[in-house]
């Protein structure tokens, strides 16, 4: 990577980056639904925006060197987004309007006030996120809206009509049990259609999600649970992962005991555990039992009611990793996030209500939150409760033939592993109606994007398909960053900046930078930001987290370059920066350079470094199956470090570990461990309960490391 002074490059590092893999055509272009917006906006909105005639569309801009300021859809895609960051009132107007959301608009104005984080969007304006969200159904009950697939044995479908009806009946039972508008209702439970229900059966009633995922141990749920007081539970006897049954009773019954104010205990008898020991201060009622729904002699149309709230009132809580630390309990409104979810999947991942939507996560992760945003533009959702990677490292594919899916999402981490493996899952299975893959949760390298063409859309019988590598967060619940099908897929890169997302790189100085790695930032107000975090009604701890470093500028803490032409790259969070001699690097760039070698399974870098003083790089690596670590390795390692990014990025260290700390979502724990590294006991650095193997952290602690 070639670096300045600023700590910038001036592009991506490795002449592998940018390689054009797909770019749509006139047909995929006419067809895109982001295309039928644009048209709309001119016909009804008197919007003319250059480019979207597909005539006009030139993707031949590009050469080794970089993007050329003249090359892809510049005309098109970059004229509608401009005009969305650059009208949000306008633009956010116009999704409510094109989408036809259910609710009332109100008298005020779209976007008021200023600078962030002090913006009021749709004032005046009500809505509920689950009235959208079945909104499929009143037309057509017998369309299915969920498909359910689990290792304890569960699968079926839900037609809208069956999930309306089962919403409606939890829903009764709620207000039986004194929950009303603003009341919490927890769910510990795994990705299976009585989360789904929970949630949308809350929100039915104004009343605000929350949920943990069954692998949580007690104390992560209580940190996360006890902030916010909620006035019911729902949770699982257990759950099944990896071919293993886990009991969760007795957590359940730990986490019942401490919550404060918490009136009772819905149990879902999944795993076939049996009964739970029932708190002392909390009615248990069997999620079984529990009385029909009363259709109120309706016998077709929809059966739930719905309590209409304010744009900006809290629709669920979900919470940031929790690594150390209380977790930030982060609140979202319905408006929110039933605009912003209907933009993204519609105009970026250009699903709409003859797809078969999925993404493989847990409700622990805002992923699932995002997953069931699929009902919204009216798609069917695949909810999968099990192991990626059980009985084999293929169990997502399978899944994804046999439920007839036409989109899916997953991390980069189990890309990266199919493709370790050498599987090739668009000739062993059948991927035919799959034409779009999703990435998140860390940077896809250029390998994985290439195998993604290679081993994958093979088996596509769609006239395109489209890898999306996304980046975004759980602060905002949403992608902003990410791809489009107006755009080329190039190896390595995100082809750009979503719709209404002014996302830009700031270098140390505040300004923004093309060309450079800098601090990812967003300068426009999004109507996903949070309303605020749980128990700061002032809004301190909100404007710390986002708003110190620039006031008026949300600040993310990820490293991303803006290409010169459009496109950008994430180079992992500017809080684990790699600083070598002044060359400050994100660790994605290190992670690509070492986890390519095949003898590597795994990996994570620290600096030890701090302000003013150079420390240790120390790495750290998993070997791959069938290999062995020795000198040979070694010598591999550090020859690709040197000759792939710079001699300065040569580890000091590197020591062989069995596990490389993540958390439940598949992040790399690259500040805990770095704490760790500077003296910090284990269990202060990291909580136990918030990792996917905390049994390897004790790797870490330096009295514990034997060299490699």
């Amino acid at each position: 990577m070639t670096t300045g002074s600023s700590g910038g490059a001036a592009a991506p590092a490795g002449p592998d980056y940018g390689a054009l893999l797909w770019q749509p055509d006139e047909a995929s272009v006419a067809s895109a639904r982001i295309t039928g917006y644009a048209r709309w906006l001119a016909s009804e909105r008197g919007l003319e925006l250059a480019g979207y005639d597909a005539a006009s569309y030139d993707a031949a801009g590009y050469d080794a060197a970089g993007y050329d300021a003249a090359g892809y859809d510049a005309a098109g895609y970059d004229a509608l987004w401009r005009w969305s960051v650059t009208e949000p009132g306008q633009f956010w107007a116009s999704v409510w309007d094109y989408f036809g959301v259910l609710g009332q608009r109100g008298d005020g104005p779209v976007l008021a006030g200023g600078p962030m984080p002090d913006v009021t969007w749709f004032a005046g304006s009500t809505l509920n996120y689950a009235r959208n969200a079945l909104a499929a159904g009143v037309a057509e009950p017998g369309r299915t809206a969920v498909i359910y697939r689990s290792e304890a044995g569960h699968r079926g479908t839900l037609s809208y009509g069956e999930l309306d009806l089962a919403v409606a009946r939890l829903r009764a039972a709620l207000r039986s049990l004194g929950v009303g508008k603003g009341d919490r209702v927890a769910g510990y439970l795994p990705n299976a259609p009585q989360a789904l229900i929970a949630l949308l059966a809350t929100a039915s009633l104004g009343a605000i999600w929350t949920s943990c995922s069954p692998d949580f141990g007690p104390a992560s749920v209580i940190d996360r649970f006890a902030q916010i007081a909620p006035k019911v539970l729902i949770a699982v006897d257990g759950y099944v992962y990896g071919g293993k049954t886990y009991d969760r009773r007795d957590q359940v019954a730990t986490i019942a005991a401490a919550l404060p104010g918490l009136g009772a205990v819905i149990m879902i008898n999944y795993a076939g555990t049996g009964a739970v020991s029932a708190p002392s201060s909390a009615a248990v009622l069997d999620w079984d039992a529990l009385p029909a729904a009363d259709q109120g002699g309706r016998p077709a149309g929809q059966v739930t009611q719905f309590e209409e709230v304010g744009f900006s009132d809290p629709l669920w809580v979900v919470y940031s990793s929790g690594t150390t630390g209380l977790p930030k309990p982060i609140v979202h409104g319905h408006g929110g996030i039933v605009l912003e979810h209907l933009k993204a999947l519609a105009f970026h991942q250009d699903l709409g209500s003859a797809d078969i939507f999925f993404w493989y996560t847990t409700t622990g992760w805002m992923m699932w939150n995002y997953l069931v945003g699929g009902l919204l533009v009216g798609a069917a959702i695949v909810l999968y409760d099990g192991s990626a990677v059980h009985p084999g490292t293929d169990a997502l594919w399978q899944l994804i033939a046999q439920t007839g899916v036409t989109y899916a999402g997953t991390g980069a981490p189990y890309l990266l592993a199919c493709q370790k493996q050498g599987l090739m899952p668009g000739e062993q299975h059948d991927l035919s109606r799959l034409r779009g893959l999703g990435s998140t949760g860390s940077p896809l390298p250029p390998e994985g994007f290439r195998w993604v063409y290679d081993a994958v859309a093979t088996g596509s019988s769609a006239p395109s398909f489209v890898l999306g590598s996304f980046s975004g967060g759980t602060d905002l619940c949403t992608g902003f960053v990410g791809a489009c099908p107006l755009l080329p897929v190039r190896a390595g890169i995100i082809p750009g900046p979503c719709l209404g997302a002014k996302v830009e790189a700031f270098d140390a100085a505040g300004q923004p930078v093309t060309g450079e790695v800098g601090e990812l930032v967003i300068t426009a107000p999004m109507p996903s930001m949070p309303v605020g975090f749980w128990n700061d009604p002032g809004g301190e701890r909100y404007r710390a987290a986002y708003f110190a470093d620039y006031p008026g500028v949300w600040r993310h803490g990820d490293w991303i370059m803006m290409l010169p032409g459009g496109g950008c790259v994430i180079y992992g969070r500017s809080d684990a920066t790699l600083n070598r001699g002044g060359v400050r690097m994100g660790t994605a760039e290190f992670y690509r350079v070492v986890e390519r070698l095949p003898q590597i399974a795994d990996s994570l870098v620290i600096d030890t470094g701090r302000l003013g003083q150079e420390g240790r790089l120390i790495l750290y690596i998993v070997a791959a199956q069938g290999h062995q670590v020795g000198q040979e390795t070694i010598a591999a390692i550090t020859t690709a470090l040197r000759s792939q990014l710079s001699p300065r990025h040569v580890p000091d260290e590197i020591h062989q570990v069995p596990g490389i700390p993540r958390t439940l979502s598949g992040k790399k724990l690259e500040v805990p461990v770095r704490k760790i590294l500077q003296g910090t006991p284990v269990a202060d650095a990291a909580d136990p309960d918030a990792l996917a193997n905390p049994e390897v952290l004790r790797y870490f602690v330096p009295a514990e490391q034997p060299g490699a």
